[in-house]
């Protein structure tokens, strides 16, 4: 039975810095795909890794998570005694975790207890408004630092299927936009499954680097009113108001993911330790007496030109090609 929520104060000190991502988006977009895909690159890359399943309404995990918030609390449980619907046990399941907080502060010291410099992967619910409007997360994220030094990255995924309609896109852009401001975290917006997008590339109205740079979305506009879309007309001022919104913020952009794709995922885990700070301590797991041993490593990854993402796309649709041919190859005859 549910626990009677109470407020305590956190008892344990900081001891070490933590990293990690915290992975957010809405339902379908493959929050727990990429926690899988990142769980065995992280594993490849023989770097620590602690896989946090902080979603109450995930019952089928694909993956094998150190600690799972449903032994705390699941939605089911809230349903049943609270009498509510879905969404709202999950907003009370999570209010309820970041009132008893510390129970899943105690889990990740005993799971990241003697790891050299411990990264954390959160995956998250997929119910939106606990990152567009809801302070729910941006609390729970907030005690994590302050309790225990954590310094995260927000990887917000979008199903890149989206970019075939302007108004789903758009949407999507609104959506991740919304997020980065409530969440105040650093943010790394990904367009997700560019492998199932690369077969409908002709029902795009620009290339997919376009839709990556989130370039001058009054483009995108002009096509929706020369192809008199019946919603252009109707809205057409809302529209304009909006894409002038997301340009005059000039934050978002979207990284593309395959995460069946190796060099896919490993350009995202840069992006992420970059925006998180781990880049700046990978060097000091293999030697720690060197104090500036994470200067050097910062200093060079950005001190190389970054690869256009047009070029960078190209490449990427030439090994799809290959690794679908070879998946043919070994196919039924």
């Amino acid at each position: 039975r549910l626990r009677v929520p109470s407020f305590r104060p956190h008892s344990l000190l900081r001891s070490m810095v933590l990293f990690g991502q915290l992975i957010v988006g809405p339902p379908g977009a493959g929050k727990t795909t990429y926690c899988t895909g990142m769980q065995q690159l992280l594993t490849v890359l023989k770097r620590p890794r602690t896989l946090v399943n902080l979603d109450p309404a995930n019952d089928d995990l694909p993956y094998e998570c150190d600690v799972d918030i449903r032994d705390l609390v699941n939605v089911e449980d809230v349903m049943t005694e609270m009498g509510l619907g879905p969404n709202g046990a999950l907003v009370y399941a999570m209010e309820y975790i970041e009132v008893n907080l510390d129970w899943l502060i105690a889990r990740l010291r005993k799971a990241t207890a003697g790891q050299a410099v411990p990264y954390v992967i959160f995956d998250c619910p997929g119910q939106v408004e606990l990152y567009t409007h809801h302070d729910v997360m941006t609390k729970i994220t907030e005690q994590l630092a302050k309790a225990m030094d954590f310094r995260l990255v927000a990887v917000h995924l979008v199903d890149s299927t989206l970019c075939v309609d302007a108004y789903r896109y758009i949407s999507a852009v609104l959506l991740s936009l919304s997020a980065m401001m409530q969440m105040e975290l650093p943010h790394v917006n990904i367009l997700s499954k560019i492998d199932m997008l690369m077969d409908h590339t002709d029902d795009l109205a620009f290339r997919l680097d376009y839709y990556t740079g989130v370039y001058d979305l009054s483009q995108l506009l002009r096509t929706l009113h020369t192809n008199r879309h019946p919603m252009s007309l109707k809205f057409k001022e809302l529209n304009t108001l909006m894409a002038a919104l997301v340009e005059d913020y000039g934050l978002v952009n979207f990284e593309p993911l395959d995460i069946q794709d190796k060099e896919c995922a490993l350009r995202v885990l840069a992006r992420c330790d970059t925006a998180n700070g781990h880049i700046m301590n990978a060097e000091k797991i293999h030697d720690p007496s060197d104090p500036v041993a994470g200067l050097r490593l910062f200093q060079t990854g950005f001190s190389a030109d970054p690869e256009p993402m047009e070029e960078y796309l190209e490449r990427y649709e030439e090994r799809l090609k290959a690794r679908n041919g070879e998946d043919e190859e070994d196919g039924p005859d």
